[in-house]
């Protein structure tokens, strides 16, 4: 562009323009009165006046050296995911390849482009997904002065999700335009068909063993019904037939706490353009109700109110507690009505509502006729049956009274040796309750070989470990805390009744609410307590892989991601029995991780991703903006090389087949010369012969 100069006239008064003012009006009056007077020479005053007001503002004559400012087009290129359709990325790098060429002949115009890359909001982000075009044009416009922006032109199909809303009277634009027009050029094809799914309702909370609903909707545009398969944590539950265009329902159970990953995978139409909106998925957080503990206690004692104290401070725990306060065996000739304080329910508790409790814990139990056989064989299946036993035994479990010589003992892991050790020791974590989650790092419990910061306890009654895996020892390293899996249930084993010791501080006291609750939660089978167990969880744009086993190596782990693609992971020890592997994702959905034992899944990012809720191309959701810019939409596949115009502010700058650019006309001054259009010799000679001219006259 070359320079080019204008002229203009400029004033620089030697008195202020009041002044000149005042003066004016005075000599305008003096020559009025002349005039009235009818005296001589009063047109030769005026001119007179005129001279000296003249000089006394100075003009000059200015002469700029003006260099133009090149206008700005700039081009936004949409590269997201649902481009990758069909031709979509093809017609897109034609009409980009054609707007340089005719862009970059436009005399006086600067072309500066902006891509909006693939997956481009960072996985984990609280920030909303989709296509978020037009904050990429408004990023880019902050380096562009409005006054400079000839227009903008959007390369997309479409599919853009934040479309600032353009009221209808008003026609408010963004900012950043100044006013500028805005084109989109159209990728894809017009009526596209796709089949998809909606969610429109998905439970984020649900109730472990009780229903939830999500609501959800099929759109196809060929009718008809559509099979849905749903899975929970990976696992096919049921295969359905939902009809096309209508909301159904769909009851979920809560099956473990935790999270509980649902998907409904859509079977593949015709025409599809992409599968990747026939997954739903959601997050169900399996949270438990109130739970049911029934604890029976033999003859009273003083760690009998620290259990009771224990389960009681815990708010979600509906406790029912019974004590033998004295057994049939004892006939000291009291009448029958004060045996006890309350009838003893054994039917209701040990038949009828027996599935009702998540967790039975018998403390310093004796067996005898209270409890018949044939109860303690119903609580022993209900164990096997998926039900929770907490054994806490006293001195008269190494007796034949011992709860092992009931029916119960076919679930008890540890058979009594018929010995109770009355000496002084502090019970330890042994060699697999170091990998055990319920006795790892457990607190002040110390480094592995050294005695751990609690108090003693100063009874053990001794036995042999049958089943299961001793995670506490105590005197002699006998057996102190088993736990067992029976069939589908789980059972503990407390082979001491001093317990209560650390809960009361005696000798330093110890972790007795962190072990008991650990043991409880292993019980009833909480997710983050599983000694073995397989997790991944979502951080971000990294997926964090723990094995949890009791093993002293790590299996690899096996990831399939979203596209079907398979990786290795090699896990590395934390902690004893605790193995971590990172690994770095780009791409939203869900991974399945397989051990060859264990599986899980994680879903990454949105796991129902917004770019791809519907991927046909549309102008109807940019038509508002382009409209009110008062640009035009386009479609590639129409006219993927449209004619570039340059046209002034306010005239029309689109058609069907041109998309206009505004001229600006801005421009930079490079040099200023300046002129004075009055030098002194001319005003003094102009004054003179004024003024003489005048007195001339007068004389006459």
């Amino acid at each position: 562009m070359n320079p080019t100069s204008a002229v203009s006239v400029a004033f620089d008064p030697l008195l202020s323009w009041e002044i000149l003012a005042g003066l004016g009006a005075i000599g305008l009056v003096l020559i009025a009165l002349s005039l009235a007077a009818r005296a001589r020479g009063t047109f030769w005053r005026l001119g007179t006046l005129a001279v000296v007001l003249l000089a006394l503002a100075n003009p000059s004559l200015i002469e700029e050296q003006r260099k133009p400012i090149a206008d700005v087009a700039l081009v936004v290129v949409d590269d997201s995911d649902s481009m990758s359709i069909g031709e979509r990325r093809t017609q897109v790098q034609a009409a980009r390849e054609a707007l340089k060429r005719k862009l970059g002949q436009q005399e006086g115009l600067e072309v500066r482009e902006a891509v909006l890359p693939a997956s481009h909001i960072q996985l984990g982000s609280e920030r909303p997904g989709g296509t978020r075009l037009i904050e990429t044009m408004r990023s880019a416009l902050v380096e562009v002065p409005p006054e400079r922006l000839a227009g903008v032109v959007l390369l997309t199909d479409g599919q853009v999700h934040d479309v600032p809303a353009i009221d209808a009277n008003t026609k408010s634009l963004p900012p950043e335009l100044g006013g500028a027009p805005v084109h989109a050029l159209i990728a894809g094809r017009k009526n596209e068909r796709d089949r998809l799914i909606v969610m429109e309702q998905a439970p984020r909370f649900g109730v472990v063993g009780r229903e939830v609903t999500a609501k959800f909707k099929i759109e196809d545009p060929a009718g008809g019904t559509a099979p849905v398969t749903l899975s929970v944590n990976g696992e096919i539950v049921r295969r359905i037939d939902v009809p096309v265009g209508k909301a159904v329902e769909l009851p979920i159970t809560v099956g473990n706490p935790g999270a509980n990953v649902v998907g409904l995978e859509l079977a593949p139409g015709q025409n599809e353009l992409t599968l990747d909106n026939n997954r739903g998925l959601f997050t169900i957080n399996g949270v438990r109700d109130r739970l049911r503990v029934l604890l029976v206690s033999g003859e009273p004692y003083q760690g009998e109110r620290a259990w009771r104290n224990l389960l009681k401070s815990d708010p979600a725990v509906d406790l029912v507690h019974f004590t033998i306060l004295r057994t049939p065996q004892k006939d000291d000739f009291t009448p029958v009505r004060e045996l006890s304080l309350i009838v003893f329910p054994m039917r209701e508790l040990f038949e009828q509502k027996l599935k009702e409790f998540h967790l039975i814990i018998f403390d310093r139990y004796e067996s005898g006729s209270l409890i018949t056989r044939e109860y303690f064989r119903n609580i022993a299946e209900y164990v096997k049956g998926g039900g929770a036993l907490l054994v806490s035994v006293g001195p008269v479990f190494a007796t034949q009274r011992s709860l092992y010589r009931t029916p119960l003992g076919a679930v008890l892991p540890a058979s009594p040796l018929g010995d109770v050790l009355e000496t002084p020791f502090k019970p330890k974590v042994t060699e697999i309750g170091q990998r055990h989650p319920v006795s790892a790092n457990l607190p002040q419990m110390g480094d592995p070989g050294k005695d751990p910061d609690w108090g003693r306890w100063f009874r053990l009654v001794t036995s042999r470990t049958e089943r299961g895996n001793a995670v506490l020892s105590g005197a002699d390293e006998r057996p102190l805390v088993i736990l067992d899996r029976v069939g589908e249930g789980r059972v503990a084993q407390l082979m001491s009744d001093h317990l209560w010791l650390w809960n009361r501080g005696i000798d330093g006291g110890g972790p007795q609410p962190e072990l008991v609750r650990r043991t409880a939660h292993w019980l009833m089978k909480e997710p983050d307590l599983e000694e073995e167990a397989l997790r991944a969880t979502s951080v971000g744009g990294r997926i964090e892989v723990t094995r949890r086993t009791l093993a002293t190596t790590f299996p690899q782990v096996t990831m399939t991601a979203p596209d079907g693609s398979t990786r290795t992971i090699e896990l590395r020890q934390t902690s004893p029995g605790l193995g971590l592997g990172v690994i770095d994702v780009d791409k939203p959905g869900l991974y399945r991780f397989d051990d060859g034992t264990l599986r899980t899944v994680a879903a990454v990012g949105n796991p129902d991703p917004l770019e791809f809720s519907d991927v046909r191309a549309t102008d109807t959701k940019l038509k508002p903006l382009t409209e009110a810019s008062g640009g035009s939409i386009m479609w590639l596949a129409d006219s993927s090389d449209p004619d570039i115009r340059s046209v002034r502010p306010g005239r029309a700058a689109g058609g069907s087949d041109w998309i206009g650019l505004r001229r600006n006309e801005g421009y930079t001054v490079a040099g200023i010369n300046q002129l004075p259009l009055l030098p002194g010799i001319l005003v003094a000679i102009a004054f003179l012969l004024a003024i003489g001219s005048a007195w001339w006259r007068e004389g006459r």
